[in-house]
């Protein structure tokens, strides 16, 4: 009599704590959403300059003929030949990204030309906030910057020095393209929160890992330190900064935030540390000889990810809102760089006029949707390393 065997069920395959992890939170919508625009914003300031339709250094290069245009105008400009006296220096690819491109040419808005022999005859630009310049009469060889024949001139002009421009999204109050000066700004608000993030980590997790491992009067001490910083307001403490180090420069602005806000760190790594040291697995480590410094590093800290990186998260928005507010104020980041929070005051002093809503608008919305998602991932992150959230 034959006998049949029933199939055996596969046993279920034995998954790390990190797949789970990373299905919650890709299955979690406004996290990933906030994580793409995050990557977006990241590209931007990554490509930097390569990608600006204003390349010069600070996005600066403003005429004022065309200040204060709304979004999507339009204007013909005429690239006049610097001498060589003039122009600046050879860039070269990497340089260009870092600093961006001096320019090598001497831009004029017009508002039409034609040619009359040897020279072309413009129409000055009339902008609704400015007066117009009187007409200008260049020769073919001061456009391009050098000579030859009439009719070749002409064709070279045409092509290579008059272009047509688009402002997407309009001008500022000094003439400078708004859409450059936004993208530009990316750099700014992640380098700031990326740099303020890394100096709170580290400083927090030291201090906050002798003070939890340690206990006793060092705990004591760290906890009142903690406590006292806690209670100083992030400007007064990036104000002191900045005049401890007689400077307001970007970098030193990125130092400031980043030193005002260990404090969160160090207060969640030393609860964390508290819970931890009496475990089985650190007693084991004691039993064996293991110094306290490597207990701390190879074995109690790397349990604290989860709520580190979510922290870290947290931080990152309130860093770039900080310095947003900072640069409002005067205090963060100086002209001419192109920081959010100022590019809000300067569309700010405009308010009343045409102009002064939409250059409050853009930067102040790039700043609600840059922190917003960074607060979305945050939740997605809190969420994931939660094992009670189910994975549908």
């Amino acid at each position: 009599m034959a006998v049949t065997t029933a199939p055996v069920a596969a046993a279920s395959v034995a998954r790390p704590p990190s797949y789970y992890v990373r299905q919650r939170l890709l299955r979690n919508a406004p996290a990933m959403l906030g994580l793409g625009f995050i990557v977006l914003c990241t590209l931007v300031a990554l490509l930097g300059y390569w990608v600006l339709p204003d390349n010069s250094p600070n996005a600066n290069n403003g005429l004022v003929q065309l200040q204060k245009e709304a979004p999507g105008f339009r204007a013909t400009v005429l690239r006049l030949a610097l001498p060589d006296s003039a122009r600046a220096g050879g860039s070269n690819f990497l340089r260009t990204w870092w600093e961006g491109q001096a320019p090598q040419v001497q831009e004029v808005p017009i508002g039409g030309y034609r040619f009359q022999g040897d020279s072309l005859l413009t129409t000055p630009y009339q902008n609704h906030s400015a007066l117009a310049d009187q007409p200008q009469a260049y020769p073919l060889s001061a456009v391009t910057g050098h000579a030859g024949p009439a009719a070749a001139l002409r064709q070279e002009i045409e092509q290579d020095h008059i272009l047509p421009r688009t402002y997407w999204l309009g001008t500022d109050k000094a003439g400078r393209d708004e859409l450059s000066r936004l993208l530009l700004g990316t750099r700014v608000s992640l380098g700031i929160g990326l740099v303020a993030v890394l100096i709170s980590v580290a400083l927090g997790m030291l201090i906050g890992a002798v003070a939890g491992y340690v206990g006793g009067w060092v705990d004591s001490l760290l906890l009142g330190l903690m406590t006292v910083v806690w209670s100083i307001p992030g400007i007064m403490l990036v104000i002191a900064i900045s005049l401890a180090l007689d400077s307001k420069g970007v970098w030193t602005s990125f130092v400031a935030v980043g030193l005002t806000m260990w404090v969160d760190v160090a207060r969640v790594v030393r609860g964390q540390m508290l819970s931890l040291r009496e475990k089985t697995f650190v007693e084991a480590g004691r039993v064996l000889g293991l110094p306290q410094s490597r207990l701390i590093a190879r074995h109690l800290l790397p349990n604290m990810i989860g709520p580190l990186i979510v922290l870290a998260t947290s931080n990152f928005a309130a860093a770039i809102l900080l310095e947003a507010g900072l640069s409002f104020l005067g205090l963060g980041v100086q002209p001419p760089a192109p920081s959010w929070g100022l590019m809000v005051n300067e569309g700010f002093q405009l308010l009343g006029t045409a102009a002064g809503f939409w250059l409050t608008l853009l930067p102040g919305l790039a700043i609600s949707l840059l922190v917003l998602s960074f607060n979305l991932l945050g939740n997605g992150l809190r969420d994931a390393y939660d094992p009670k959230t189910p994975l549908s």
